[in-house]
């Protein structure tokens, strides 16, 4: 059978795939196990949890479900309400909560949803415990009952400690910053806009009136026509674009100019490269990152670690081998010194800040990295098996035989579909185009 948790925890159509059934499972499962790994004993107390959501309407049912297998269980909920992914991991920390979950499906649309649990100290867990809370689903427990059993409470009002945790983070203030943001009617669209007014920003919010149904709609990290457009309109200095569970960004210039999470990890680096902030004056990267990023990281004096495509293997990296910046170019950028995952908002306050401290504009900031032309294509219905062909192999080695330096190939078979993705890099558009087109072809010929 197919493994239930996925990269980013367990996701499908609420109440078709992800039941209020198996929600409740999960947390159930969930609970034992981890308290079976000796994390809720060695406190003293009856074990915590804290439980946030994106606006997602089935995140009320699934909400239910979880808190009742939690409560059931003998755990105390603490429930959060409408918080980003971030917020939540950092209230798992900064409350002493034994367990965190979240419950949504990030940048996808309205029917689907998602649960994603997380450690002590906010972290995500494991592929190890996930496969044993996912072993133990359905197991037959022994439930407390009377006095044992977990108690249930609102903690709405923690919204406001992870706005002034952010804020506590940044370096000066962003006075004289017009900014607009893109909440992608989704998690964001509260404490984003308070706590970027609050760093001293006039701000514009847009996709920020969720009502259920509409999260990641025409609006957010994945739809950016809506933010370039207003920026632009209102002549403000820039605009930022989170995804559903606030877990990443991107950026507009005051030209509409995509800024992409590349970018803003150049941004970033060099800026804490030139303060002695960069751990090892090294970046984390995954291997899907432009190689212009690269090529200028190697001109500003600093190194580049790369990774597997996946957040969770940039943060085991940086855990590993003590780093503090790293990220995707969809705009998942880690700052370890200040949060345990991906944060939209804690990104784009560092962003702007660099903005405001530097004089500079953030096209000319952008312009620290050239972004080499990357076509990529995703050749379906394929043996994802013969990926490491001898004639495909020697097919890459004649490519970047041709790319040379200021270029590169990437074949990556997909982790969930049949399929292989060809990604070419190169010089010029229309030379990543025919190298591209090429290999997929090679591709599709030996790979069936």
């Amino acid at each position: 059978m197919a493994r239930l948790f996925g990269t980013d925890g367990v996701r499908g159509v609420a109440g078709r795939d992800l039941t209020a059934e198996l929600a409740m499972d999960l947390a159930v499962a969930a609970a034992h196990v981890l308290g079976d790994a000796g994390v809720f004993t060695a406190t003293g107390r009856r074990p915590i949890a804290v439980v946030g959501r994106d606006p997602r309407a089935s995140g009320e049912f699934l909400e239910a479900a979880v808190v009742a297998g939690l409560a059931s269980s003998g755990v105390d909920v603490l429930r959060l309400g409408v918080l980003p992914t971030p917020a939540v991991a950092h209230l798992t920390a900064a409350l002493g909560a034994d367990i965190g979950v979240m419950l949504s499906a990030s940048h996808n649309p309205a029917p689907d949803n998602g649960i994603k649990f997380l450690a002590r100290g906010g972290f995500k867990l494991s592929d190890a415990v996930e496969d044993e809370i996912e072993r133990r689903l359905g197991e037959d427990w022994s439930f407390p009952v009377g006095s044992a059993v977990g108690r249930v409470r609102d903690a709405y009002g923690e919204a406001d400690r992870y706005i002034t945790h952010v804020l506590s983070t940044a370096r000066g203030g962003l006075d004289g910053l017009h900014v607009v943001v893109d909440c992608a009617h989704g998690a964001a669209h509260m404490v984003a806009p308070e706590a970027l007014l609050r760093a001293g920003a006039t701000v514009e919010a847009i996709g920020a009136r969720p009502d259920g149904l509409n999260i990641n709609a025409g609006h957010g990290s994945t739809h950016l026509d809506k933010l370039q457009q207003v920026v632009i309109s209102r002549g403000a200095d820039a605009g930022i674009a989170y995804d559903g569970d606030a877990d990443r960004c991107l950026a507009v210039d005051h030209t509409g100019a995509v800024i992409d999470g590349d970018q803003i990890m150049a941004i970033l680096a060099a800026a804490m490269h030139a303060g002695g902030e960069l751990a090892k004056d090294t970046v984390v990267a995954t291997v899907m990152s432009n190689l212009g990023f690269k090529l200028a990281m190697r001109e500003a004096g600093i190194h580049v670690v790369e990774t597997a495509v996946g957040d969770r293997y940039v943060l085991e990296r940086m855990k590993a081998d003590g780093y503090n910046l790293g990220g995707e170019q969809s705009g998942h950028v880690i700052m370890l010194d200040h949060a345990t995952t991906g944060d939209g908002l804690l990104t784009s306050l560092h962003l702007l800040a660099v903005v405001a401290s530097s004089g500079k504009s953030l096209r000319e900031l952008a312009a620290i990295m050239t972004p080499l032309p990357q076509v990529l294509i995703n050749v379906t219905d394929v043996d994802k098996g013969k990926a490491k062909s001898a004639e495909l192999a020697t097919a890459v080695t004649e490519a970047e035989t041709e790319l040379g330096d200021t270029g590169r190939v990437l074949i990556r078979p997909s982790g969930t579909e049949p399929m292989i993705r060809v990604m070419v890099e190169a010089s010029s558009e229309d030379q990543a185009t025919k190298v591209a087109e090429h290999l997929a072809g090679v591709v599709r010929a030996v790979c069936v």
